[in-house]
């Protein structure tokens, strides 16, 4: 199993980050992104948020690739949805590329064995 963690901002607005969160609260995200994740090889997500500024933690098959999930994404209509209408609530963080959403973070710390 691998472990990816992101990072992205929202736009500081309270009534949209309240929007963006009730879109992620259980049972809200559309069954179709979820199934599509799952068809991507990831095993789980969970999505963190300080202030504006949220922290995703992906745990994936150890097959999994971002260029393979990239492929997938762009050959699903539902999927191009779904990042339109996320794209209203997010902000890229200040160091992105140009239409860079999720950024991958680095680890630069781990404790245990």
């Amino acid at each position: 199993m691998k472990k990816f963690c992101l990072a992205l901002d929202l736009i500081d607005d309270p009534e949209s980050i309240k929007t963006y969160e009730a879109h992620h609260a259980p049972g809200a995200a559309w069954p179709e992104v979820t199934q599509h994740d799952i068809d991507c090889g990831i095993v789980n997500i969970e999505i963190f948020r300080t202030g504006n500024r949220m922290f995703m933690i992906l745990e994936t098959v150890d097959e999994f690739t971002f260029e393979k999930k990239a492929e997938m994404d762009a050959s699903n209509p539902i999927i191009a949805k779904w990042e339109e209408l996320m794209w209203g609530f997010q902000q890229p963080l200040p160091w992105a590329k140009p239409g860079e959403k999720w950024i991958l973070m680095d680890r630069i710390f781990k404790s245990g064995l």
